[in-house]
């Protein structure tokens, strides 16, 4: 999987997190799917694609086309790094940890897998075909398996960026969880309020970061985001007749969000 300008971005290592999220895979399956009754899951060996699913739904939708073994092998591959660096082995840790986030949201996710959300208007993604906002704009792909660019209506829409970014609990799932509701948060709040820029224009476009979509961790995004003022005065408090005048010193932060959705979020 490519990733030609999204280095930086979370979407470049989406198991590995900040690194946040594959420990919080482990205690999915620690605390959710091992005490589930129904969820047929005892054990690591008894884990398979569909119940991984519910974290890599979004941070590895590519999941869901591999077999049960390489679900397996990933919580084996993230409970050996959380092992090593227990025991201080960091450099075997550092070594784990590369791999872990080599798994990613790549190009192919969005422009291909994902690309399409109006599959019965627009059609399936094609092996072979790259997309884009406009079939003009997809690019040039002189490769073997991309040797065709076509159009996805939607790619530059809210709505595909909500495919992961939602709105709530994923109700498909035979256990639906709850994670993102940014997309809600936008639809409810922003749009609702009549806000109009769509997520791209905000961090991608307006940002100029491009692929390297990023979030209020970002100080470009951070600059756009929020209005802060601060203000600070020092005062005299007489607390005792022992200790006497004493100095404390009063701070005022006002934060006004500028976003069109909640923050933090996903």
């Amino acid at each position: 999987m490519c990733m030609i300008s999204g280095k930086n971005s979370l979407h470049s290592h989406s198991i590995l997190g900040t690194p946040g999220t594959a420990p919080t895979i482990i205690t999915a399956i620690e605390m959710g799917l091992k005490n589930f009754p129904y969820s047929g899951v005892k054990s690591d060996d008894d884990l398979t694609v569909e119940h991984l699913m519910i974290c890599a739904k979004c941070h590895l939708p590519q999941l869901e086309d591999a077999t049960d073994d390489v679900a397996r092998e990933i919580v084996a591959t993230i409970r050996a790094w959380q092992k090593a660096g227990k025991e201080g082995d960091y450099d075997k840790a550092d070594d784990l940890e590369e791999t872990i986030a080599s798994l990613n949201i790549g190009c192919t996710v969005c422009h291909n897998k994902m690309a399409l959300i109006h599959k019965w208007a627009d059609g399936y993604p094609q092996p072979d075909t790259v997309y884009g906002p406009s079939a003009t704009t997809a690019g040039s792909h002189d490769d073997e398996t991309f040797d065709k660019i076509a159009e996805a209506p939607a790619l530059g829409e809210s709505i595909f960026c909500g495919q992961c970014h939602g709105t709530g609990p994923n109700f498909e799932f035979d256990h639906p969880s709850q994670c993102a509701t940014l997309y809600g948060s936008y639809l409810f709040s922003y749009v609702a309020h009549g806000g109009s820029e769509s997520c791209q224009e905000c961090h991608m476009h307006k940002s100029g970061l491009g692929h390297d979509m990023q979030s209020y961790k970002s100080k470009e995004m951070i600059a756009m985001a929020f209005d802060i003022k601060v203000e600070g005065r020092s005062l005299f408090w007489r607390k005792n007749k022992e200790e006497g005048v004493l100095p404390i010193g009063v701070i005022n932060v006002e934060m006004y969000n500028k976003t069109g959705h909640v923050v933090p979020d996903d």
